[in-house]
């Protein structure tokens, strides 16, 4: 069955964490006693309505405050696909969380409320979608309910979001408008007749239709290298295998490939699942490969087609989000984790920060503080194997980790 992960974002009071929460009941997807606690809650509380907001807002503080701050997985199936939907926070001091949920979906949703249309915050939302090349995003225009079911204030914050996208450097997106009421329930799960003048599908209909092909950023194939595998039993005594995933496109066995950083050549021998052998190790799978020639191959090392070679550089320039409140300088060292890789890194120089609502960038920087985001060049001890982040979304990836403390400080994308 097919897994797919979605981001959402919106600001505080736009509905998000109801909008999950009724997905949950829509679905059938909430335990019995969830939804005792959800019916008690909202009946304390005096309210004529279920509060799903309380399905998903876990911490004291989320429900007490009315807002979400923590990143919470929220897993549920249909019979089509399995889900799981990143609840982030929306506010500007949650930045570092939101590109957190956001860093490993292949859909969105970016909740805007009705009755107040695309505000700065919507800017930041988008901003950060666009920067980690969600390929599908939903734009959820929320609370129907408390403008009329208007058409006219749908078609204007359309509008609004249209003249957004214009400014948009990641033209491959699939940009749909719903307009929905989480707390009602309307064209969320099921379809609604409050909205006749709206044809599209529901927010689950729409992801149920997604295809693969269409929602994972296609690449060169790259084979990083988890675990060398020499069983050394009677059955396999000469047995040399190299254990990893597939990302970004498809290995054969006959392939002529690369080892880096050696850049010895060899042949893909045979290609296995398990027990089992396959002609073909398609993307995103985990298999352990082969090759024709007995060549040195340790972990960390990658795999890739001798025509399809990725940069390798001592130095590179990525657009970094910084998570950690100790402050990123020049001069500075880290650790760069690329896949399995990691690498010390210096910050060799601050270019500018990247104000998130499309206002334009500030070159006028000493450091970076949490939550800002910025163009850094970093320079290596040695050299790493790595593609553009708009080329290869997961070898154009990596985390910074503090040498001192070893907490993962920021989270980098190569430009």
């Amino acid at each position: 069955m097919d897994v797919l992960k979605i981001a959402t974002a919106g600001s505080v009071d736009d509905g998000k964490s109801t909008l999950i929460g009724r997905i949950l009941y829509d679905t059938k997807s909430l335990t019995s006693d969830k939804l005792e606690a959800i019916e008690k809650t909202s009946k304390s509380k005096g309210y004529d309505y279920l509060d799903f907001s309380l399905a998903t807002d876990g911490l004291v503080a989320e429900r007490e405050q009315g807002i979400t701050i923590d990143v919470a997985h929220i897993y549920f199936s249909t019979a089509k696909k399995s889900y799981i939907i990143a609840d982030t926070p929306g506010h500007v001091e949650y930045t570092r969380n939101m590109v957190t949920g956001a860093s490993t979906s292949q859909a969105a949703i970016i909740l805007i409320d009705a009755r107040k249309g695309v505000i700065e915050q919507t800017n930041r939302h988008f901003f950060i979608n666009n920067l980690l090349r969600i390929k599908d995003v939903v734009v959820a225009i929320n609370k129907m309910d408390l403008v009329d079911y208007s058409e006219e204030t749908y078609n204007a914050i359309k509008a609004d979001f249209q003249e957004l996208m214009a400014k948009r450097d990641y033209q491959d997106q699939k940009i749909t408008f719903i307009p929905v009421s989480a707390l009602k329930g309307d064209n969320v799960v099921n379809k609604t007749d409050k909205t006749p003048w709206y044809t599209g599908p529901t927010l689950l209909e729409h992801f149920e239709a997604l295809d693969r092909k269409d929602i994972f950023n296609v690449g060169t194939p790259r084979f990083p290298v988890q675990y060398v595998i020499r069983p050394k039993t009677e059955d396999f005594h000469d047995f040399r295998g190299f254990a990893g995933k597939v990302y970004g496109g498809e290995l054969s066995v006959g392939d002529e490939v690369v080892a880096l950083p050696s850049q010895t050549r060899s042949k893909i021998k045979e290609i296995y699942f398990h027990d089992k052998k396959y002609q073909t190790a398609s993307r995103r799978s985990s298999v352990t490969i082969t090759l024709e020639d007995e060549i040195n191959i340790s972990r960390g090392d990658m795999l890739v087609k001798v025509d399809e070679m990725p940069t390798i550089e001592k130095q590179f320039t990525a657009t970094i989000s910084w998570m950690d409140s100790n402050k990123l300088t020049t001069g500075k060292k880290y650790v760069v984790q690329h896949g399995v890789n990691k690498v010390l890194a210096k910050v060799d120089n601050i270019h500018h920060k990247i104000n998130p609502d499309y206002s334009g960038i500030d070159s006028d920087v000493e450091g970076l503080g949490m939550n800002d985001i910025a163009q850094v060049t970093f320079k290596l001890n040695k050299p790493i194997f790595y593609d553009k982040f708009k080329d290869h979304r997961t070898n154009g990836s990596f985390i910074l980790i503090d040498t001192q403390t070893n907490s993962t400080v920021g989270a980098g994308f190569i430009s």
